[in-house]
């Protein structure tokens, strides 16, 4: 009866701004290219912030360094018919680290400006807009807010 329990994907993802220009990474997926955040599954025995500073190095070989919270967000996917459970951070990023490599399925990253994001119609989710369009609204909550209980 377990394989009948429903189960949400838990991900992290960071929205990462600069001189007005976004972070994103351009990933395959279903064999095309997309558009995302810096994101991806929460692992086991590891922390939501711990899993955003370690996708965000393994899609763009830089440092994260989360300054906020976001928002939580869900969203089922029409195509797949699967829910998606999304703790998104805000912060900065270091220049890209010498030596390390990108993820598979990365392909490259961009910075890109709003207008350009909005003008995309491949966007991996309507996650990728969401968030960022709540980033630019002002909302922010501290860290604090996440908490990993023993």
């Amino acid at each position: 009866m377990l394989d009948n329990v429903w189960k949400p994907h838990a991900t992290v993802a960071a929205l990462i701004e600069k001189d007005g220009y976004f972070l994103l990474v351009e990933e395959t997926c279903s064999g095309r290219p997309v558009f995302n955040q810096p994101a991806g599954h929460l692992e086991d025995e590891e922390s939501m912030y711990d899993a955003v500073i370690r996708e965000v190095r393994e899609e763009t070989k830089r440092e994260f360094h989360p300054q906020a919270l976001v928002g939580c967000y869900r969203w089922r996917n029409p195509q797949k018919m699967n829910t998606y459970l999304r703790i998104a951070f805000c912060g900065s990023v270091g220049d890209e680290i010498p030596g390390l490599t990108l993820d598979s399925g990365i392909i490259a990253t961009h910075w890109m400006s709003y207008e350009e994001i909005i003008r995309h119609n491949s966007l991996r989710s309507p996650l990728v807009l969401q968030c960022i369009n709540d980033y630019k609204a002002g909302k922010r909550f501290p860290l604090e807010f996440i908490r990993d209980v023993a």
